[in-house]
């Protein structure tokens, strides 16, 4: 049977949740990592001391090889001189059950990751939908029928109307983000079909209230966010990767039946994202 055939599913891309066992996933190495443009509060803060290369490709490998003991194959994007945020492969793409969507990036400075994401695509022959109007993968978080978008400086409400459109099936949230909130992923991540990592201030209470409808919520605090707290990445089977320094968090997170592995990204934090925001997942079962 040939692999086109309607009868074999798509295996190359399906992820239809935020916590199912990622199985495969998309990284780019910090080697080209520097703050050369400030784009988010975080930012603002390092931007004197910069980024420590050889400190943030370490703490990037010890991630990666974390996902790996934990099932997960790792592919490698090449590093680009160029492009100095391409570490934050979450944003480039993003996997929507079994359709793969390329973002369009609303920044010059990244919208060369993107042809790099393509050529591997291609390459690889995996199909996929671009997008046209501003939207970022950051800002889209999928749990089996609802689908929430942020609305934020980098998505736009014209390309999340264009998502639903594609996604009749889908109930598509729009939550739109204080200002100075990079991504939806930064202030809002679901680790579970009942539990969400929140920080309040970020949403107005309506959209609150929304989000409280569907997970129970773990606060997280004005602290724990500047150390990007609700950034954390599900890998399957309850287990969680979180940041070494947000030692409460990572607490009030085991209260609730969740395996926490604690890992150091504080270089990489530097430049406003922490775990979700370095991979890319293809496939979580």
């Amino acid at each position: 049977m040939s692999l086109n055939s309607p009868l074999v599913p798509n295996q190359k891309t399906h992820c239809a949740n935020e916590y199912g066992k990622l199985k495969k996933v998309v990284v780019v190495s910090p080697e080209n990592m520097q703050i050369n443009e400030i784009i988010n509060e975080t930012q603002k803060h390092f931007l004197k001391e910069n980024i420590n290369i050889k400190k943030a490709v370490l703490q990037h490998k010890n991630f990666v090889d974390t996902l790996e003991k934990n099932g997960s194959e790792v592919i490698h994007l090449q590093p680009s001189p160029e492009f100095n945020e391409q570490v934050f492969t979450r944003d480039i793409g993003f996997t929507i059950h079994d359709q793969f969507f390329v973002a369009s990036m609303n920044t010059d400075v990244r919208r060369g990751e993107v042809k790099t994401l393509k050529k591997w695509l291609e390459t690889n022959e995996v199909p996929y939908h671009e997008l046209l109007h501003p939207i970022e993968g950051g800002d889209v978080l999928v749990d089996e029928q609802n689908i929430w978008i942020g609305v934020s400086g980098r998505t736009n409400q014209l390309a999340i109307q264009s998502l639903r459109n594609q996604l009749p099936p889908f109930t598509v949230h729009e939550l739109p983000l204080k200002e100075g909130v990079l991504h939806l992923d930064c202030v809002f991540t679901i680790i579970s079909k009942e539990w969400a990592l929140v920080y309040p201030p970020a949403f107005s209470k309506e959209d609150l209230e929304t989000i409280k409808k569907h997970y129970n919520i773990i606060t997280v605090t004005d602290d724990e966010q500047f150390q990007m707290g609700p950034n954390v990445l599900a890998i399957g089977n309850a287990k969680i990767i979180s940041l070494t320094q947000n030692q409460e968090l990572n607490e009030r997170i085991r209260s609730k039946g969740f395996d926490v592995i604690e890992l150091d990204l504080s270089e990489i934090i530097k430049s406003g994202g922490s775990f979700r925001c370095c991979t890319l997942p293809l496939i979580r079962e």
